[in-house]
């Protein structure tokens, strides 16, 4: 009979478990399920499947098992859990149940055995559980949480289910949404309400239940999104006094406008801007926002900021509204960054990086960020081009000045020039900070062997002055006084064999522009007077200067850049004796005076052997004009006269710039100040340095902020400087540094699809929106809530503030993939029909 039951039972239990033998012997049986790894022993793992059995039931089986006799009237038949449930209908589990005292667990193998030897009850399920890892513990959740699940269109109605700890909110979401019918194109969210009638956002839905501190009997809410984009429970933002006109619009995608809450047009340009950026809002139109939202970032807003930009672009791009009011978001952005709190103004740049920063961060796909040591430089080269830093060298400003002339830098002496005479002559080492904003700075071409000083170079260098003499006011008018004029000169001679002669010849032929050569009558013409040469200034007749005085050399000595003079005390021009030189046969235009750095005495600092002149010090050399020489051979006009080049004035008018000129300004080289040292890894010290920024690579969206704000120690301005950009291929290709082989050009090319415009002065202002729309390619101009159509050729204005480029060859690829959800992608903006930002100065 044992036998007949036995079989009984391995025929009920076929439909739920496969045999998978037959029933072994009872000591067999109680060592698989007690003793054995599979059996009651086992360690608990997180994940496995324990099952409930009826705790009468299990031990009516182990004295059956140690009684030893299968024919035994102890047989305990089939596996029965009905003391386990509270009714027959839901098999809801009872409460209270103990372990030990109302049932036992068992793990899967051993439970598939019993039901596989004695079957299970007809009608009954398993009571299956998971073993789940609680903090500091592992346990079989006998227990799961039951959550009631409404509708948030039908909060009258509630569905019950139930979860595991461990079960994700994403699975709560698949529930209900299987519950309440909804359609895959639907987009969906979950709510708590709590006891006290309050709601509370599961916005992280990749967190388990356990996590988000569900407990049986907490009400789940589903929210539905609104055709119109917009949120159920966000009505109460939206404009109270709809007409059924407004109801039923049905406009343009993106052709809508952003009701000013009270001065947030800055707010609203901004969101304009990257709304009509294509890649962007199709990443939220699309949802593919909802996989990457990261709600553990540090540095992020737990995906606030991002959900709310979505809601927002959702809703303009819905084609049901004319404008909207992004309430939700200025609450939001003033919650995060309390500088935009309340109703101030604002600057739509700094809202925008804002912005773009809070995106990064709430979808930054780094869950976790693993350390990677950095690599210096990775092949780039350090400058790309030399141009004069900001405060540099004065070795820089000879480099870049060279670019202009043509000469050589070692060829260049920089001076400062001060009421006539040298105030300084600069070292190549020193730094620019020692040269003011009003200093006239002089640069001369010498030899390339000169230098000043006693130095090993052949050649020496010469500073010029230029006098002339005056007859003083004494008692017999015979005291003469010398007073400087012009510009001085800096003239590189040869150091060795240096005559007077020579060094007269060879001023004569530096200044033939300005110094016209007297005529040979002139020249026979002598001062009946009787004056002579003074031997110590002018060597005699046939005496050189180590080298041709017909040739002295293609150099001429002259100034070549400047800009405002300094306001200094005069310099002392009093009169002083003076022993003038008697003339020689031949009559000679000007008299040469060895003189102190000032000019404005005699010294003797040169001797003169066989061989020539040879100095002791550096020697400061005058040229002694008589007042009627002066005038007879000394052009003025032509020795103060120069070319301006074209870099000095341009600066200086405000004529339209182009948006090129300051992007290269943008890459020039700037040296940091003293009080921002920069940290060497290698000496560990802080080193002045210089700094470049440079384009390696471009994007796919590239903003570029025109600094029209200028802010200085003594004023503050805006600067309404026209700047020329191009609607059309900004071509980036020259100021890339990554190396590169022939490629496609439009990966360098760039269209313009938005622009922010500002309007008015520091104090106050208004910003507005050119943006191109994505679908139709007709550009439009937003002022907050009213928006209108129009041409390209309105697009450029002085008013333009930050600009918005799409690349060429994403725009291309836009329009090659097939949109299911509407018209293929128009060609690009502007045309007829057919994404790291730089600020720049």
């Amino acid at each position: 009979m044992a036998g007949v039951a036995a079989d009984a039972v391995a025929s009920t239990a076929e439909d739920r478990e496969p045999q998978r033998e037959a029933m072994p012997g009872l000591e067999s049986q109680r060592r698989q399920i007690e003793n054995s790894e599979s059996g009651r022993e086992r360690p608990l793992q997180a994940g496995e499947s324990w099952f409930l059995v009826e705790q009468h039931w299990y031990k009516q089986w182990e004295v059956y098992v140690q009684g030893g006799d299968q024919d035994s009237s102890t047989f305990p038949g089939c596996i029965n859990n009905a003391k386990l449930f509270e009714d027959q209908v839901n098999w809801n589990l009872k409460k209270g149940l103990v372990e030990g005292e109302d049932y036992v667990l068992l793990p899967a193998a051993a439970w598939h055995y019993l039901v596989s030897w004695y079957g299970l009850k007809h009608g009954q399920p398993p009571i299956e559980r998971k073993v789940v890892e609680l903090p500091g513990i592992q346990k079989v959740e006998v227990y799961p949480v039951e959550l009631l699940l409404f509708q948030h269109s039908d909060m009258g109605t509630p569905h019950t289910a139930q979860f595991s700890h461990t079960d994700s909110l994403d699975l709560v979401l698949h529930t209900a949404r299987e519950r309440f019918l909804a359609s895959p194109q639907e987009e969906t969210r979950l709510w708590i309400k709590h006891s006290d009638g309050s709601f509370e956002r599961l916005c992280n839905t990749h967190v388990t239940v356990l996590d988000a501190r569900l407990k049986t009997g907490q009400v789940i809410v589903m929210e539905t999104r609104n055709k119109d984009g917009a949120w159920p429970s966000a009505k109460q933002y939206v404009m109270k006094s709809l007409s059924k006109e407004d109801e039923d619009f049905q406009g343009q995608p993106g052709v809508c406008g952003l009701t000013n809450l009270g001065n947030t047009c800055f707010m609203n340009s901004a969101l304009q801007c990257l709304s009509n950026v294509p890649q962007l809002t199709e990443y939220f139109l699309n949802n593919r926002y909802l996989e990457e939202l990261n709600f553990c970032n540090p540095l992020g807003m737990k995906g606030e900021i991002a959900e709310a930009y979505a809601d927002l672009v959702k809703q303009a791009w819905s084609g049901h509204h004319c404008s909207i009011v992004p309430h939700v978001f200025k609450t939001k952005v003033g919650h995060f960054a309390s500088q935009f709190l309340g109703y101030q103004q604002h600057d739509s740049q700094e809202l925008l990086s804002f912005l773009l920063d809070g995106l990064h961060e709430d979808l930054n796909r780094v869950k976790k960020k693993e350390y990677v040591e950095l690599c210096d430089a990775a092949g780039r080269p350090d400058q790309h081009r030399l141009i004069v830093p900001k405060k540099g060298k004065i070795s820089d400003l000879c480099v870049a000045l060279s670019k202009h002339t043509g000469v050589q830098p070692d060829r260049m002496m920089v001076a400062d020039v001060f009421s006539h005479r040298f105030y300084k002559i600069y070292q190549l080492e020193d730094s620019l900070n020692s040269i003011l904003d009003r200093d006239d700075i002089f640069i001369y071409e010498v030899s390339a062997r000169a230098g000043t000083g006693e130095g090993i170079r052949e050649d020496v260098v010469l500073p010029i002055y230029l006098r002339e003499r005056s007859p003083a006011r004494d008692f017999n008018n015979s005291y003469y006084g010398l007073m400087l004029f012009g510009h001085p000169l800096l003239l590189s001679v040869p150091r060795d064999r240096l005559t007077w002669d020579a060094l007269y010849h060879i001023l004569l032929y530096r200044l033939s522009r300005y110094v016209a050569r007297p005529s040979s009558d002139d020249e026979d013409d002598g001062d009946e007077k009787g004056d002579t040469e003074n031997k110590g200034n002018i060597a005699k007749s046939g005496q050189t200067a180590g080298g041709s005085l017909q040739d002295p050399g293609p150099e001429q000595a002259g100034p070549s850049s400047g800009v405002m003079g300094r306001n200094r005390a005069p310099a002392d021009n009093s009169p002083g004796p003076s022993n003038w030189p008697q003339r020689s046969r031949r009559k000679q235009l000007f008299t040469l005076q060895t003189v102190n750095s000032n000019g404005t005495s005699d010294r003797m600092t040169f001797s003169e052997d066989g061989h020539g002149v040879s100095f002791s010090s550096q020697p400061y050399i005058a040229i002694d004009w008589e007042p009627e020489m002066k005038k007879r051979y000394y052009d003025e006009v032509e020795a103060e006269g120069f070319v301006k080049h074209e870099c000095v004035s341009y600066v200086l008018k405000k004529a339209p710039v182009r948006l090129q000129e300051c992007i290269e300004l943008f890459t020039t080289v700037e040296t940091l100040e003293k009080e921002n040292p920069w940290y060497c890894p290698n000496c560990k010290q802080h080193q002045l340095a210089t700094k470049k920024l440079d384009l390696w690579m471009l994007p796919e969206i590239l903003i570029i902020h025109l600094k029209r704000f200028s802010y200085t120690k003594f004023s503050r301005e805006k600067l309404d400087i026209l700047v020329e950009f191009p609607i059309r291929d900004l071509d980036l290709s020259e100021f890339i540094i990554k190396p590169r082989s022939e490629s496609d050009p439009d990966l360098y090319k760039y269209d313009l699809i938005a622009v922010s415009n500002h309007y008015g002065g520091l104090r106050d202002g208004h910003y507005t929106t050119f943006a191109c729309n994505k679908d139709s390619g007709q550009w439009h101009y937003f002022d907050d809530n009213s928006v209108s159509p129009v041409t390209e050729d309105e697009v450029e204005s002085k008013a333009a503030y930050v600009l918005f480029y799409q690349r060429q060859d994403v725009a291309r690829r836009l329009r090659s993939q097939p949109d299911l959800s509407g018209p293929q992608e128009p060609p690009a903006c502007g045309s007829p029909p057919s994404s790291e930002s730089m600020d720049v100065n």
